[in-house]
């Protein structure tokens, strides 16, 4: 997937290591052009160590590149797309878009200053894995599993935590049984509070996971269903 461009983002740097139209050239353009799929947050650490490994090792060392990788473009997915994919997106977008809500202009300069600084640790982090080399796998490998966990606990803690702020949306509906009137909100408010937010999120989930579904077709479901709740007086805002 990711084979060829990872392979026109070093090749300047090949042809300086292997010369042009060489064997070594030829043999490194083959193995670079394998498969390749990873996180586009953390990939400039696996070209860093890469470039690093064959500029000291030269064509010898391909099959340890091609291998390091291998191992490396899974475990550097789930941390990057969890951390810079979800994570940080989430919570400076939520700052961002809330503030926006409240004709506060601020929020727009958070999430441009956030995004620069995303790129700029990519940036960094090349140039620290192209200077630390093949030592940076081994220090940091059993880092990984761990690293991979907390991202992945502080995203859904994320996601909890805008599905109660976020989503705004309450019991309109007040029956009448008799001379006895039935506030539905406030009796869901003492079982849990934000819990209809909560079913909702829930239930969306739920219908992401059905076949055929996609994001697209639940907004359209949730807003087709939402008007026509409203207008029948069962939800407001």
């Amino acid at each position: 997937m990711q084979g060829s461009g990872y392979l026109y983002t070093i090749l300047p740097q090949l042809r300086k290591i292997y010369g042009d139209n060489t064997p070594e050239l030829k043999q490194a353009m083959k193995t670079h052009t394998q498969f390749f799929n990873t996180s586009n947050f953390f990939n400039t650490i696996i070209t860093g160590i890469d470039l690093a490994i064959e500029e000291r090792e030269g064509i010898k060392a391909i099959d340890t590149v091609s291998g390091l990788k291998a191992g490396l473009m899974g475990p550097f997915a789930s941390i990057g797309d969890s951390i810079f994919g979800a994570l940080i997106p989430t919570i400076f977008g939520a700052l961002a878009a809330n503030m926006a809500i409240n004709g506060n202009p601020t929020g727009i300069f958070i999430w441009i200053v956030a995004q620069m600084a995303v790129n700029v640790f990519r940036w960094k982090q090349l140039e620290f894995a192209y200077k630390e080399g093949i030592s940076l796998v081994t220090t940091m490998q059993h880092r990984l599993t761990a690293l991979t966990d907390a991202a992945t606990l502080m995203g859904v803690f994320m996601v909890g935590a805008l599905a109660a702020t976020m989503v705004n949306v309450k019991f309109a509906w007040v029956p009448n049984f008799g001379d006895v009137t039935v506030d539905m909100q406030n009796n869901l408010d003492m079982i849990l509070p934000r819990l209809l937010p909560a079913g909702i999120v829930g239930a969306i989930y739920w219908m992401l996971g059905k076949k055929n579904m996609t994001s697209t077709k639940a907004i359209l479901i949730v807003l087709v269903v939402c008007v026509a709740l409203s207008a029948l007086g069962i939800i407001s805002k």
